[in-house]
């Protein structure tokens, strides 16, 4: 996927996890802080390729980081998820605002899903070399699906209604996730045990 899709991709992402709170920081975070914090950090996995936008801006990191790892290597992976989550909520956090640490994830995470719908896919489990991959979208489509698709995203986030309590939220997952019948078992299991 280009920095195009990406950013708009990670547009989309945030202003959804924003809309159905998906952490309680984020239902109640400032709009300017949570697409900026998205939009900052959306290319960030790319370092690792020097010719990418933010490669060729940070040539210096990207091409030691590329030859250490490849493209779409550890940067791409869960490895590296958990590490920048650590890395964006070290104590230098008091200048930027908890939202926007948030919505920062929130962005990197967009580019590996973004990703994983190309047919390279991503090393989730990197250093395994495994790839996992949902091949919607492919390079050779002159980025017109690509295009039509991140921009359905944003569409689908932007006429997504907001969810005002957060435990709604869980509801919402739980029904979309959970099949019917073992949702009513758990019911049944919390009527059981009050």
């Amino acid at each position: 996927m280009n920095a195009e899709g990406h950013f708009i991709f990670a547009f989309a992402s945030t202003i959804f996890a924003k809309k159905i709170a998906l952490t309680p920081i984020l239902a109640k975070g400032d709009w300017w802080h949570i697409i900026t914090g998205g939009l900052i950090t959306c290319l960030l996995p790319d370092i690792d390729h020097p010719k990418s936008l933010l490669g060729q801006r940070l040539a210096w990191l990207s091409t030691p980081i590329a030859r250490l790892c490849g493209h779409r290597g550890f940067t791409h992976s869960l490895l590296a998820s958990i590490a920048s989550i650590i890395l964006f909520t070290l104590p230098p956090q008091r200048f930027i605002p908890i939202d926007a640490l948030h919505a920062m994830i929130i962005g990197y995470l967009s580019h590996i899903l973004a990703d994983m719908l190309t047919p390279t896919g991503v090393p989730l489990l990197w250093p395994c070399h495994w790839r996992f991959r949902l091949p919607i979208v492919s390079p050779a489509n002159n980025n017109q699906l690509e295009r039509l698709l991140c921009i359905a995203s944003l569409i689908f986030a932007l006429q997504h209604k907001p969810i005002e309590d957060t435990s709604i939220m869980l509801q919402y997952f739980a029904t979309a996730i959970v099949p019917k019948r073992t949702m009513a078992v758990a019911k049944y299991c919390l009527v059981l045990d009050n």
